[in-house]
């Protein structure tokens, strides 16, 4: 009798176990249906529509004339030479945007680190405050700081006696002024790097100094590895918008692409097949496209991680 009550005491501690494990898991399903339902709802059943459409002739003007096209949406663009034109501007354009971008924002996250800045909350803020303003405000603002005529940056450069370039309507010039004016906007990738200088243990940087190491040894040794994980997430967060950057063109040039197709991005195309030409099936393609063009670049950046990424408690990554 004894051995029976001693049995069954695990087995029904067992079952209030399993039911309050269940209850637990359904209240968590609850608690996280919103974003299930707006996942389904705004991200994925739009993705397999798009899908669906890249192989159609898909048009909102004239929807009961779609037919399905197979694969003649992804064939024209193989013949399409605004595709690669658009495509050989995105790439330009990274090239040059992702390692200032980068550079300065890492500057930026020193300067306000250092011990020796005095009012350093007030230049964070500073810093930081350009990334609240929306791009169609900022594009007005910097339109008219590079105005040929009455901009200041020119003006500026007149009292050193340099005749300054017309930023935004030459072709040579206009990604320089492209990624200047995304400069003003850095605070966020200010704002993640300084956190991971934070998190670097002083006693590294104490033991360094003992042993002679200066200020730029221990930024090369210490503080570039111990941070190389958020170097990780900011480089793969650049290169995806990158490749999906053109709002601030579209605002500057009017969605023309001028001058002479210079800010004609592969995103700019597609929004104007898209919406402009209605030709949404062949806008769907585009986007597919550029979506397995970004994902076997962010694989190939991962696969890259292993020789430079440190984390700390793991060895490299």
């Amino acid at each position: 009798m004894a051995l029976s009550r001693t049995t069954a005491l695990p087995q029904a501690r067992s079952k209030s176990q399993s039911f309050l494990a269940r209850s637990q898991e359904r209240w968590g399903y609850l608690f996280l249906s919103p974003w299930i339902i707006g996942f389904l709802v705004f991200t994925l059943i739009p993705i397999l529509g798009t899908l669906y459409f890249s192989l159609t002739n898909y048009s909102p003007v004239t929807p009961d004339e779609t037919r399905f096209l197979g694969f003649d949406n992804y064939k024209t663009m193989l013949t399409d030479a605004k595709v690669a034109k658009s495509l050989l501007v995105t790439v330009n354009y990274a090239i040059l945007a992702i390692p200032v971008s980068f550079i300065v924002g890492l500057g930026l996250a020193v300067l306000v680190n250092s011990k020796h800045l005095g009012g350093k909350n007030f230049f964070r803020t500073m810093f930081y405050m350009p990334a609240m303003i929306p791009v169609v405000a900022g594009a007005l603002v910097w339109s008219g700081v590079m105005n040929t005529q009455t901009g200041w940056l020119n003006q500026m450069l007149e009292t050193v006696g340099i005749d300054g370039p017309d930023w935004l309507n030459d072709p040579q010039w206009i990604y320089a002024a492209l990624v200047f004016i995304g400069l003003w906007s850095l605070g966020n990738l200010m704002l993640t790097l300084l956190a991971g200088m934070q998190g670097v243990p002083t006693e590294l940087y104490e033991a360094a100094t003992i042993d002679g190491a200066n200020a730029w040894q221990q930024f090369l040794k210490i503080t570039l590895p111990m941070i190389s994980p958020v170097i990780f997430y900011n480089m793969t967060l650049m290169l995806i918008g990158a490749f999906k950057y053109f709002d601030l063109a579209y605002v500057l040039k009017n969605g023309t692409g001028a001058p002479a197709d210079a800010t004609l991005f592969y995103n700019l195309n597609l929004y104007k097949n898209a919406f402009t030409y209605n030709l949404m099936g062949y806008g769907s393609a585009l986007a597919w496209v550029l979506f397995l063009i970004v994902l076997a670049l962010t694989l190939v950046l991962f696969k890259t991680a292993n020789m430079w990424v440190y984390y700390g408690g793991e060895g490299k990554s």
